[in-house]
This record gives C-alpha cells, structure tokens and sequence, in this order.
C-alpha cells in the first residue's frame, strides 16, 4: 500500500517537475540572453537622441529651430556645483561610494514594498535611473529590476562617476520634450544654466522626480512645493545653510518658456534641401550618382546619404545663411499682397550681387513648411528669359556679332520646328537689339543655329539647371522650350553672370557648424568665367533696353541700373522676369500650379509688379 500511494505521489508530481525544470530553463537563456545584452549594451553608451538644428541669418540671430526634443548637452564642468549637489542629495547621497547599486536602499524598498503588496518604492541609485532612461523600458517587475542591477554594475565599470552623473544630467527628461538640465534651463528662462539662480536651478531641478506631476506648466505650485523640498534637503545635507534656504524659497519664480523658431519657413524649407545638396557635393555622393546609370545603385547612394544627414541631424547643427529677414519678410508681404486673392501663384528668388547669395525666396501664397516649393521646385517652361543665356550670350562670346548686327525676323524653320513671333507677325532684317527688345523668335532660332546646339550648351550646362537633360538639346531650347523646365531659383542663380561675367552657385548656406562649433562644410567660392567683358557689356546694355523700350517696361529700380528679359510660353501658361540691377540678381514665375491661359492677365503686367519688389 505504502508502495502504491508513493508511486502515486510521483506520478502527481511529474506535472510540477517537468514545470519547474522549463522555468529553470528558461531563467537560465533568460539570464544568458541578458548578459549579452548587457555587453552589447554596455559598450554602445551614446544613446540616439537627436540635438537640435538652428539656423542662423546674415545678422546672427536665429530665425528657426528643427528639433522634436529640446536638447543643451553640457560638460561636468558647465553644471554649477550647487546643481550637482541637488540631484545627489535628494535622488542618491551615497552615489560615489556604491558599485552602481545600494542594497541597503534596495532591502528598504522590498520591505516598503512588501508591506504594500506593490513595486511602486525605488531605492533606484543615479546610475540605474541611468540605465533605465537609456536601456530599459519603466514597467515595475522584479525581473526588470534585476537587469536593471546588472546593467547598473557594468556602466560603473565602464566609466567612471563623473561621467555617469553628467550622462545622468543630460539625459533627465525635464516634461514638454524637454531632456538635460541645460536644455531645461534654456527651454523654462531662456537662460544658460550658468546664470540661473540657486532657486531657478532648484526649480527646474523638481521636475524629473515626476515629469508630469511636476510639469512647471500645468502644475507650477507642485513643482515649486518640490522645489522648497529640495532646497530644504540640501540645507540638511549641509550643502546650503538654514537661512540660505528660507531665502532662495522666498525668490519669485517667474517662467520666460522659450517657443519654437520657426520663422521665415519660405526660406528654412529650402536651407534644409540646400544642406542635403551641400554634404551630397562634399562627401562624394554627388559624384557617385552622376557616376551610375543603375536605377538600383542610385537608390542605395540616395539612402546612404539620408542615413548620414540623418546622423548629422541628431549630433546636432548650426546653419550658418545668408537671409536677410528683413527683405524677406517684405518680400512675402507685398508679392502677397499683389496676387490677392483666388488660385493665382508666383515663385521668386533673389541673389546679392556681390556676395552671390541667396537672400530671399518666395515659395508662393500661402505657403506652410514643407510644402511644394515653387522657388526651387517649381519647374516650368521658361520661355524667351532664357534666350539671353542659350542665344544671345554664346552669339557674342563665339561671334563677331554685336547688338547693331542684323538678323532677319522672317518666317524661318529648322526642319519641323517652325515657330511663330508673337502675334504671328513676321519682320524684315532687323537689328539684334531690336530682336531681343521685342523678343522675336524666328530670329532667336536663327543666331541660335549659327552659334550651334552644342556650343550654346556648352554654357549652359556650366549652370546649376538640375532638370535640363539630355533631349532638351534641340533647337526649340532657342525659345525655351525644355522637357521640365527651369526654377525661379535656377533661373537667378544663372543670370549672375551678367553682374560681371563671372558665375559661382548661388547658396543660401555661409557653413554649417556643429554643436561644439566646429565647421564642417561651406560652399566653394572660387567663381568660373562664363562670359567676356564684351559679351557682359553687350548682354547688359541689350537689358536694360528692354527695360526702358521693350517688353520690360514697367520695371523700375532706384539703382543706376536695371536690365531684364520677359518669357511668356505658350498659350500664356507661363509669365516670367528675370534681370538684375547694382544690388540684387532676381526672377520671378507667375502662373497657376494647374497650368492654364493668363492671357486675360497680360495687360496687367503683375509679373512686372512682382520683379519690382524683389529688386527694391
């Protein structure tokens, strides 16, 4: 019998064994799969939080901000002492002497936490709210814990007390997304942490006990009931004395919350495209994707290059620009204000003549951040703006021609290509200036077949037209006539080389530093020699003429000179003004984002109004 009810037991109990030996398997590949990670971890000790983008206007100031988090990493050394002290005192008094964990302060809490059936009490040490900030998720579970202690363990090995308390003040998350001790001093004074009071850096300091209880802005009386606390902790701690304390308690805490710069989106969008542009030119990215013809490998380079601007991005950038806010600020007021209301948009860009600068852009009505930029994305047939730089320019830099030369405005065809001057009239032999005053085509075709397709684009490709591609050379680029067209920006940027003849890109980038002030890339400036003097004195002269008798009138300038060539495409879906005076080079695109007949719109001549704003 005895026999037969110990059989019975075992067989009861086999369930159980065969329970508890999994658990214990699994415990075991648990603890093993933990203390992998622990190396892993351990040895990859910068986390990947993303530090903010500024960018910068010609005067210094700042004008906008990129950043989810709101970020000020600082030294040991940039933390005032009392600062320190504060966090040790009230969150862990034994931090330099413990290996990363306090069992004493852990027997504390199990007991605490015993007496409540709960895991609600801490007893967690500077280095494990470290760990777990950086690491581990927040659920409270002893098995979480446990991690947490080893994780704790190896980061003393690894750096040293200094280093753990510093990684500990930047890291803190101090409520509105807001992260580190500098960018709390920053984001609720808009001070350095350096100039805050002792009650200022005792406040912000109340906050990541609890970040949402604490939250200066929806509960500024518990956060400064905290901070009293604190203040009283340290005058225990002897930090501070009795008196000391009741007198920073007294100090009225008044918040100066900093708001996020975002000013002047206009002209930020197209910053943050140009820095793409920039780092793809100064590490090799560029070159490799004019270097391939693969569809595949382009889109490996292209990716490359986002995960690099990407890391860029979270280490944190100053962009250094050229804006003038003034002017653009003025620039978006009025050319607003002229297109009122309804569908009707324009793109406009400005470049400062002598630096080659871009100063202002115009995106377009309306416009909100990110949205379809119309100054550098917006491309669209150019028309006869482009003949001074596909035809007129190359005629006189490889002719004899001159302005006083004579060219037929005759009906003329280049094979198939017959295209008609506007309203279909035809002219007798006329001179270039009066072709190019009244913008005949049948003689912009004819000087364009004398200079020759590839001649004429041997200029025109040491431009910055992005969209010009392989079959636009053909005789209809004479008239503008191209498969995508050209940008308001592009446009601009190429009619510089009728400042002096000379041409360097346009940019709106001056450098980019990074967040210890270290350059990292600026734009060459070293300019190329398009044109001749001849040539620049010629395309000027023809200019201003248009201006003062041709189809340019309207334009006015208070500088001692202006000169500028209009294009209209076909069936008036497009109006363009591009041309320059002694301070800016500008162009301008009027026109709707659904192509469609301005033709009711000409008389007006709205494109004229807008060119006038950007040269004043």
């Amino acid at each position: 019998m005895k026999k037969a009810c110990g059989f019975f037991i075992i067989l009861l109990s086999l369930p159980a064994l065969w329970w508890i030996s999994t658990n214990i398997r699994t415990e075991i590949n648990s603890a093993k799969a933990h203390e992998e990670q622990i190396v892993d971890a351990i040895h990859l000790p910068e986390v990947q939080s993303q530090l903010p983008v500024i960018l910068i206007d010609q005067n210094g100031e700042t004008f906008s901000e990129e950043y989810v988090e709101w970020r000020q990493p600082l030294t040991l050394q940039e933390i005032p002492q009392i600062a320190q002290e504060i966090f040790i005192a009230s969150e862990d008094a034994n931090f330099y002497e413990h290996i990363g964990f306090d069992l004493s302060a852990i027997i504390r809490a199990m007991v605490a936490n015993s007496n409540t059936d709960s895991t609600s009490q801490g007893g967690s040490t500077i280095t494990q709210q470290l760990v777990r900030m950086r690491y581990l998720s927040d659920e409270k579970t002893y098995e979480r814990k446990l991690t947490e202690l080893f994780y704790s363990y190896e980061l003393e090995k690894e750096f040293d007390k200094d280093s753990i308390l510093t990684m500990y003040l930047n890291e803190s998350y101090f409520s509105n997304q807001v992260y580190g001790i500098g960018g709390a001093a920053t984001y609720y004074f808009q001070k350095p942490l350096q100039e805050l009071s002792v009650a200022e850096i005792a406040f912000i300091s109340a906050i990541p006990n609890n970040p949402s209880l604490y939250n200066p802005l929806k509960n500024f009386d518990k956060t400064k009931a905290r901070q009293e606390r604190l203040l009283d902790t340290l005058a225990a701690s002897g930090a501070i004395t009795t008196e000391d304390a009741i007198t920073y308690k007294a100090e009225t805490i008044t918040l100066n919350v900093k708001n996020k710069v975002q000013n002047y989106p206009m002209y930020s969008t197209y910053v943050l495209q140009e820095l793409r542009w920039l780092v793809a030119e100064k590490e090799g990215y560029a070159d490799r994707l004019a270097n391939t013809q693969s569809e595949e490998e382009k889109k490996k380079i292209k990716a490359q290059l986002d995960n690099r601007l990407n890391t860029l991005f979270q280490n944190g950038l100053t962009i250094h620009t050229a804006l003038d806010p003034n002017k653009q600020a003025h620039d978006e007021k009025e050319m607003t204000a002229i297109l009122g209301s309804g569908k009707l948009q324009a793109a406009g860009a400005v470049i400062d003549n002598k630096s080659r600068e871009v100063v202002s852009l115009y995106a377009g009505k309306n416009y909100e951040k990110f949205d379809f930029h119309r100054a550098f994305q917006g491309t669209r047939q150019p028309g006869s703006a482009f003949k001074p730089l596909a035809v007129y320019a190359p005629l006189f830099e490889t002719t004899t021609y001159t302005p006083d030369s004579t060219v037929s405005g005759g009906s003329y065809c280049v094979g198939s290509f017959c295209p008609q001057n506007y309203g279909g009239f035809t002219y007798g032999d006329v001179s270039i200036r009066t072709a190019f005053r009244y913008s005949y085509n049948t003689s912009a075709l004819r000087l364009f077949n004398t200079v020759g397709i590839e001649t004429a684009f041997s200029y025109l490709d040491r431009f910055n037209f992005r969209s010009i591609v392989e079959k636009d050379h053909n005789y209809a680029a004479s008239l503008g006539g191209l498969t995508y067209g050209v940008t308001a920006l592009e446009l601009a940027d190429a009619y510089t080389s009728f400042i002096d003849g000379s041409y360097v890109l346009a940019h709106s980038i001056r450098k980019v530093t990074a967040a210890d002030g270290t350059e990292l890339y600026s734009w060459d400036t070293a300019r190329d020699q398009i044109w001749s003097p001849k040539t620049v004195k010629y395309m000027r002269a023809l200019l201003a003429d248009v201006v003062a008798n041709g189809t340019g009138q309207g334009v006015y300038s208070r500088s001692n000179y202006v000169g500028a060539k209009t294009g209209t495409t076909n069936n008036y879906r497009d109006y363009w003004l591009a041309g320059l005076n002694d301070e800016y080079t500008a162009a301008v695109w009027l026109g709707y984002d659904k192509p469609q007949s301005m033709e009711n719109l000409e008389a007006y001549k709205i494109h004229h109004q807008l060119f006038n704003v950007l040269i004043e």
